[in-house]
């Protein structure tokens, strides 16, 4: 059973400034899963909790890439990720991590790149076999990827979104350029800038949701709010709510012994 609990406030919200979600609208923005389809599982549960306790609202959900790799479940955070859309709007940004799957299939060093940080697990999550891939040189590795992964995987990541905007809020996977138009920002940038993105201190303009740097906790900066912690090492895959100037949190936490709990906090707006 999920418990629901309250923990004190982040000193980072010292720093938060208004925005808006529209009237009659609610979001949830989740962070970077990376492959924990139980942590996934329990954020759905507790989002679609959550959401039905808050009453009526035009929701949306937004997952903020970087579904696959590090973890050990990619392949079914996919199709959790799927099957969700079915019944609730979901909508997906483009991580890295996913630019990365795709270009492997056609890259050798891409691929290189992709098996060094957490790609190996992906493609063992796809049913690769382990004593295959170990022995294997790494153009039968790319083989064993095309091979593995359907066609309907790919189709469906290859349909991931580059940026989003919902009234004050722009949601995108790593960041933006600052002091470039957004009409003008290149799908790299925002899938892997970390500086000058991080240090910006001046407003955009909208409040920029995103994943792909981790932090112990989620990080109000302001211009910009973080809400990528770790899930595959730590434990935690946090979503942000967002419902006219109010924003949560809602956590899934692994203890380390196979039990999550859900916890849920309150910001200063």
């Amino acid at each position: 059973m999920l418990n629901f609990f309250r923990s004190r406030k982040r000193a980072s919200e010292r720093h938060q400034i208004a925005a808006a979600i529209p009237d009659g609208e609610r979001v949830y923005a989740v962070g970077d899963i990376h492959g924990r389809s139980d942590l996934f599982i329990a954020l759905i549960e507790a989002i679609e909790h959550d959401n039905r306790d808050r009453g009526p609202a035009q929701t949306t959900v937004i997952l903020l890439g970087d579904l696959v790799d590090r973890g050990p479940d990619s392949v079914n955070v996919i199709a959790l990720a799927r099957e969700w859309q079915k019944f609730r709007k979901v909508r997906i940004l483009a991580g890295n991590h996913e630019e990365m799957f795709l270009k492997s299939m056609t890259n050798i060093e891409t691929l290189r790149h992709f098996l060094r940080h957490g790609g190996r697990e992906t493609l063992l999550s796809y049913g690769v076999d382990k004593r295959q891939y170990s022995k294997a040189p790494i153009e039968d590795v790319q083989q064993l990827m095309i091979d593995k992964v359907p066609r309907a995987d790919i189709d469906f990541i290859s349909r991931f979104e580059d940026m989003i905007a919902i009234g004050d809020y722009l949601f995108v996977h790593a960041g933006i350029e600052p002091g470039v138009p957004l009409a003008d920002q290149q799908p790299a940038r925002l899938r892997w800038i970390r500086e000058p993105f991080l240090s910006h201190t001046e407003p955009y303009g909208m409040v920029v949701i995103h994943g792909h740097t981790i932090t112990d906790t989620p990080t109000d900066q302001g211009n910009r709010i973080g809400i990528d912690t770790g899930a595959y090492a730590s434990g935690q895959l946090t979503a942000l709510v967002l419902e006219g100037e109010a924003r949560r949190y809602i956590t899934a936490v692994d203890d380390g012994e196979g039990n999550i709990t859900i916890a849920s906090e309150q910001t200063g707006h």
